[in-house]
């Protein structure tokens, strides 16, 4: 069978590293239609025409980008919570375990109901491709059957995503909580049903965080995760009351995050959320495990649980990734996470004037919203950039509708950070996931 191509043809931009953004201009790019992968990148061509005859490509569709649009890889939001897209944008007078207690556990506990559960999380995950997720790290609640509709229902509108069945059997409302057992039971269940689906849905272990889950349920979760070679995400040193809370529960633990180390749930699969406040102790275990970090910048300042110094993280060799954290997070763009994290940074700046500080720049931006967060997915193989043989998960940015105003003269960088910065949803003119055209504002043949 003839293979059939899709080619792009205008300005391409990706993170090779850190520090490093790639722009490239007139560049071809070969996805493989078949696969989704891409077959082929060349640079630098400036007769289009000639470049196709002298390739002698058989079956091949071509999309030229405008003087104004760009290719860029689709963000990876390493941390968000689908029931509770519910609430998004309200309810964030509280800190964390007051506004669990007010907001999130209420609204969760309606998805025992999983015809609730299609409706909301077909608004959710469609949001979010919107606003160019094409990959995204998600907590569910602790419904087994709503918990296969998110997997579902992901696996039809076509995200690439890694889904968690949140575990909690003590400290938690009695409308709202499960038993050790059958919290076990059900994580087995739903890794192997997760297993049974699409490629693109990867099941993780997901303790909503210690202070809701028993010595033995934690074991038993490191138990199913050496078992099914699955991820692990939960949450870390958020809020200092929760990190008290935490080390009075588990005395015989050095500190927060040894809690986790002590029950097998921390390794190079693992990633954590928020680590807000860590002690260089609890930073050097991460970097010993080789676990990732989720920054929440937007949710941190929310319920203002604190001012998150990733710049701590990266000298480390740290794995770093951003999140939205809906709903502690009040948006569900990754656009807002790029721009909270930024203040975050800018922020610690102005606390340590007196010190050598770096905040972060337009590039590291940049790559913890896209290859930064592959790599805390550990799908940095797969995505994250525009790599021959990646999987082609991407976005097509037009600058010359939307929020963005050109006013001429503007260079690339200049471009790429009034995106960031200036732009929205409006200017994703399409989502791709594997090849495959998800979301966006405009078809990809206009």
């Amino acid at each position: 069978m003839t293979t059939s191509y899709t080619i792009y043809y205008g300005t391409i931009v990706h993170s090779l590293s850190l520090q490093e953004l790639e722009v490239l201009l007139n560049t071809v790019l070969v996805v493989d239609n078949t696969t989704g992968l891409i077959a082929h990148v060349e640079k630098d061509v400036e007769d289009l025409e000639r470049y196709l005859a002298d390739a002698q490509w058989s079956d091949v569709k071509v999309h030229r980008l405008g003087p104004e649009q760009f290719l860029m890889p689709g963000f990876v939001d390493t941390h968000a919570h689908a029931p509770q897209y519910m609430f998004a944008g309200s309810g964030m007078g509280h800190q964390l375990l007051k506004w669990l207690e007010v907001n999130v556990f209420p609204c969760e506990s309606a998805f025992q109901d999983p015809e609730h559960a299609k409706t909301a999380y077909s608004k959710v995950i469609r949001r979010f491709l919107s606003n160019g997720t094409t990959t995204c790290s998600w907590f569910a609640t602790i419904h087994l059957e709503s918990c296969k509709v998110l997997v579902d229902t992901i696996e039809a509108l076509g995200q690439r995503a890694y889904v968690g069945k949140v575990n909690m059997d003590q400290n938690s409302p009695s409308f709202y909580i499960e038993t050790t057992e059958r919290s076990l039971e059900d994580t087995r269940s739903f890794i192997e049903y997760t297993l049974s689906k699409s490629s693109l849905v990867t099941p993780v272990i997901t303790p909503r965080f210690a202070i809701t889950c028993s010595r033995r349920l934690m074991d038993g979760l490191g138990a199913l995760a050496e078992e099914y070679k699955v991820p692990i995400q939960t949450h870390l040193c958020e809020n200092h009351d929760e990190i008290k809370t935490t080390c009075e529960m588990f005395k015989e633990s050095k500190d927060y995050t040894s809690v986790y180390d002590d029950h097998h749930l921390l390794n190079e699969q693992s990633y954590v959320a928020h680590c807000v406040h860590m002690t260089e102790d609890e930073l050097e275990m991460l970097a010993r495990r080789k676990t990732g970090v989720a920054h929440c910048a937007n949710s941190n300042f929310s319920l203002h649980s604190g001012v998150c110094d990733v710049r701590r993280f990266l000298d480390k060799g740290i794995k770093v990734g951003l999140g939205t954290d809906v709903a502690g997070g009040f948006s569900p763009s990754m656009l807002d996470a790029v721009r909270s994290s930024f203040f975050a940074s800018k922020t610690i700046k102005i606390m340590k004037q007196k010190e050598k500080y770096t905040y972060l720049s337009t590039p590291e931006l940049f790559y913890l919203a896209t290859l930064g967060g592959a790599e805390v997915l550990n799908l940095s193989d797969k995505i994250g950039n525009f790599k021959k043989s990646k999987s082609f998960d991407a976005l097509w940015i037009d600058l010359e509708h939307g929020s963005v105003d050109l006013m001429g003269g503007e260079n690339m960088h200049q471009k790429i950070e009034k995106f960031l910065f200036n732009g929205s949803d409006q200017n994703i003119l399409n989502v791709y996931v594997q090849g495959k055209r998800v979301a966006g504002k405009k078809a990809n043949d206009e």
